[in-house]
């Protein structure tokens, strides 16, 4: 295969196509890891504290929460996204555009997170808990002052492999008018048949991929 970079538009769009699509990518991925995060944390503790075997069965709490996470991680992404379209309207007003497609993605994102940082705060110890319990520490500052501490590093963890998925998503919410570097792929990379537009695209995907992997390495070994 040979990429004639003669008939390549990828020079000519870099300034006003190519660079307004990666801000639009990277305020999708923060805005949605942000929100997700925030209600996903809680989620993610509720999870955790009302679980039957908790520090405060809550059954019906539980498994409410339980099976709205489950629910929502059912649906493919793209799919998703275009369920959510009405809500969406509503919300923002347009279902067109990056900040519209924050609505799916931080959906999306708080059901992924909170099942990582149910996760997390399972596989502390439960000999480090008993610990607790045993000084007279309440739940209160067991979840925050213990499990949360001794599962920080596997929640940062969970955190980059996160970030990493919702870049993603937003490649494919560009196939349903977000825009951002998956609209620019595809509308402009490969249905006007540009692979080296095409690759740019990949290729400053793969780069971005680099970044928050390697960040979220460094990170996770200062706090382990």
């Amino acid at each position: 295969m040979f990429l004639n970079i003669t008939t390549t538009q990828v020079f000519n769009y870099l300034p006003l196509i190519i660079l307004p699509a990666i801000l639009a990518t990277l305020k999708m991925l923060f805005l949605s890891l942000i929100l997700g995060l925030i209600i996903g944390f809680f989620i993610g503790v509720f999870l955790v504290l009302f679980s039957p075997d908790g520090l405060m069965p809550k059954k019906i709490i539980y498994y409410s929460l339980n099976g709205l996470v489950n629910f929502v991680r059912s649906f493919p992404v793209i799919i998703l996204i275009v369920v959510l379209i009405p809500f969406t309207r509503f919300i923002i007003g347009t279902s067109v555009g990056w900040q519209a497609a924050v609505v799916p993605l931080t959906i999306s994102a708080f059901c992924a997170i909170a099942r990582l940082i149910e996760n997390s705060l399972l596989e502390v110890d439960k000999k480090v808990i008993l610990a607790a319990k045993s000084f007279g520490a309440s739940n209160r500052q067991i979840i925050f002052n213990v499990m949360l501490i001794e599962a920080l590093p596997a929640i940062f963890s969970n955190l980059v492999f996160s970030s990493i998925q919702i870049l993603a998503n937003t490649t494919l919410a560009g196939a349903v008018g977000a825009g951002g570097l998956g609209a620019m792929a595809l509308t402009f990379g490969y249905q006007r048949f540009d692979e080296i537009m095409m690759y740019s695209i990949v290729l400053v995907l793969t780069i971005l991929v680099f970044i928050i992997q390697s960040v979220g390495s460094h990170l996770y070994k200062k706090l382990k």
